[in-house]
C-alpha cells in the first residue's frame, strides 16, 4: 500500500493581470484582487497562487534560489509547468523535489522517477518519495537553495499524502532557515472539515498529525497551521519566513466540478473532481477485502467483491444519502484487489457534489457491507489499515462490533469541532467552515 500520492498565463494574459497584481518581494503579504475578466480559465474561475506570482515575472523569488516541490498539477491556466516558465523567466531554480508518481507523473502508485536531470530545463530533480526530515536538509543543503517553494493539488483527505510531503519539507526549512512559499490552491472538495481527527498512537505515512480526515483547508492554510501548531509542538522553531500566495477568487463551498475543465490527475488513481469528492470516504475500503475500483476507469467510485449481489444497492438507495445515487454494477480490477474477478457491487454516482458527505457515504457503505455479507473483512491485517486511515481504532473496533452508521459518525463530533476551532484563525478564505 502507497504512503504517499499526488501549470498559465500567457502573452495578453500575463500583461492583463500583471495590471492588476502588485508587485512581489520577498516576505510581502499575498493579498491581491483580479478582476473577474482578468483571471485565466474560464470567466469567474479562481486564479491560482502560482498564477498570481507568474503574473509579476516570478518576483517573489527575485535574488532567490529556489528549490520548487510538484508534480504535474503544478500549472499556470495554461497548462505549463511552473518548472519550465520559472526557468524560462529566469529564476534561479536549483532543484526539483519530485514526490510520489514524480515530478512530470511518470510513476504508478508506491513508485517515484528516481533522483535525475530534467531534459526539458536541466535541472537536477531529486527522488523525495519516502524522505524524511533529514533526507530533505541534505536536498536543501546539497543544491544550495534558500527558498523552497510548493506547489502541488491536494484533494482535501488526510490520507492523501502531498500534504505530508510539504510537513517534512517545513521541518528542514526550520532546520535550515530556508524561506517557505506556498502557491495556494483551491481545495477541490470545498472548505468544509469531516470525520475523526488522527489521536496519538496513529501516525503513519497517511497521516502524521492530529488533523481531521476531510480537513477542510487549502495547503497554504495548513502551512500556516503547521507553522504556528505543530512545528513548536515537535521542537521546532517556526519558519521564519512563510509566504503564502492565496488563490484570488475561491470561496469554500466552491468544490471541484465548479472548474472540471482545470481538473489535472493530480495521482493515476484520482481522474475527475467527482473521484476527489467520494475519496474520504470511498478510500476507507482500501482498509477492507473489497476492491475500491483501483484497476478500473472509476477508481473510488465503482465499490465492490465477489461476494457482492444487488442487495448492497437496494440497501444503499434505501438511505436516501444526500447528492448521491448507487447503481448496481459489475466489474473486473486489470489490478490490486481481487485482480481478474469478477467482483459485484455498486457504482456511487453524483447528483449533487454541493451535498455530498463522502465520510457519511462511506460510512453507510461500510455498515451495510458488513450486515449483508458474512465474506466482508479486513485485507488480512485485523483493520489495522483502517486506524491508520481513520485514525483511531475506534472505527474497526465500533464496525466489527455491529454500531450503525450514526454511531460511528457521532462518535467523532466532539473532537471535529474543536479541530475546526483551532484552525479558525488560520483560514485565508471566506465562506462556512
Amino acid at each position: 500500500m502507497a504512503l504517499d500520492r499526488r501549470k498559465l498565463l500567457h502573452a495578453s494574459g500575463l500583461a492583463a493581470a500583471a495590471a492588476v497584481v502588485a508587485p512581489f518581494a520577498p516576505g510581502a503579504a499575498a493579498s491581491t484582487n483580479p478582476s473577474a475578466q482578468n483571471r485565466p480559465g474560464k470567466p469567474g474561475a479562481p486564479v491560482s497562487g502560482a498564477d498570481v506570482a507568474a503574473a509579476t515575472n516570478w518576483s517573489i523569488f527575485a535574488g532567490r534560489k529556489v528549490g520548487v516541490i510538484t508534480n504535474p498539477t503544478g500549472v499556470l491556466a495554461n497548462f505549463r509547468s511552473i518548472v519550465d516558465d520559472m526557468a524560462d523567466k529566469g529564476v534561479d531554480v536549483g532543484a526539483v523535489f519530485g514526490p510520489e508518481h514524480g515530478f512530470r507523473g511518470t510513476a504508478q502508485d508506491g513508485a517515484s522517477e528516481g533522483t535525475s536531470v530534467d531534459p526539458r530545463t536541466g535541472i537536477t530533480v531529486y527522488d523525495s518519495y519516502g524522505a524524511n526530515v533529514a533526507d530533505y536538509v541534505g536536498f536543501f543543503e546539497a543544491s544550495g537553495v534558500d527558498t523552497i517553494c510548493f506547489d502541488i493539488q491536494d484533494v482535501g483527505a488526510r490520507f492523501y499524502t502531498y500534504i505530508w510531503t510539504m510537513w517534512g519539507a517545513m521541518q528542514a526549512a526550520s532546520k535550515t532557515g530556508a524561506t517557505f512559499v506556498v502557491l495556494d490552491r483551491p481545495n477541490p472538495i470545498g472548505g468544509q472539515a469531516r470525520g475523526p481527527v488522527l489521536q496519538k498512537g496513529f501516525e503513519s505515512g497517511v497521516g502524521q498529525l492530529g488533523i481531521a480526515l476531510q480537513h477542510g483547508m487549502t495547503v497554504g492554510e495548513l502551512a500556516k497551521y503547521f507553522n504556528a501548531v505543530h512545528l513548536p509542538a515537535a521542537g521546532l522553531t517556526p519558519i521564519e519566513d512563510l509566504q503564502v500566495v492565496e488563490v484570488q477568487g475561491w470561496r469554500r463551498d466552491m468544490t471541484g466540478p465548479d472548474n472540471r475543465a482545470a481538473w489535472i490527475l493530480p495521482s493515476p488513481n484520482m481522474p475527475t473532481p467527482e473521484t476527489a469528492t467520494l475519496y474520504p470516504g470511498t478510500a476507507l475500503f482500501e482498509a477492507t477485502n473489497m476492491s475500491e475500483g483501483r484497476g478500473t476507469t472509476r477508481p473510488f467510485e465503482l465499490i465492490g467483491a465477489p461476494y457482492v449481489d444487488y442487495r448492497w444497492a437496494e440497501a444503499l438507495n434505501s438511505k436516501g444519502l444526500a447528492g448521491v445515487t448507487f447503481r448496481e454494477a459489475y466489474f473486473q480490477p486489470t489490478l490490486s484487489k481481487n485482480q481478474g474477478l469478477i467482483c459485484g457491487g455498486v457504482q456511487v454516482h453524483i447528483t449533487d457534489p454541493t451535498r455530498v458527505e463522502a465520510l457519511e457515504v462511506g460510512t453507510h457503505m461500510l455498515v451495510e457491507a458488513k450486515r449483508l455479507y458474512p465474506g466482508f473483512g479486513w485485507r488480512g491485517d485485523g483493520g489495522r489499515w483502517m486506524g491508520l486511515l481513520s485514525g483511531s481504532a475506534r472505527f474497526a473496533e465500533q464496525l466489527d462490533a455491529g454500531a450503525d452508521a450514526k454511531t460511528i459518525m457521532d462518535s467523532w463530533r466532539a473532537e471535529l469541532d474543536q479541530f475546526v476551532r483551532e484552525t479558525r484563525a488560520y483560514l485565508l478564505y471566506n465562506g462556512k467552515r
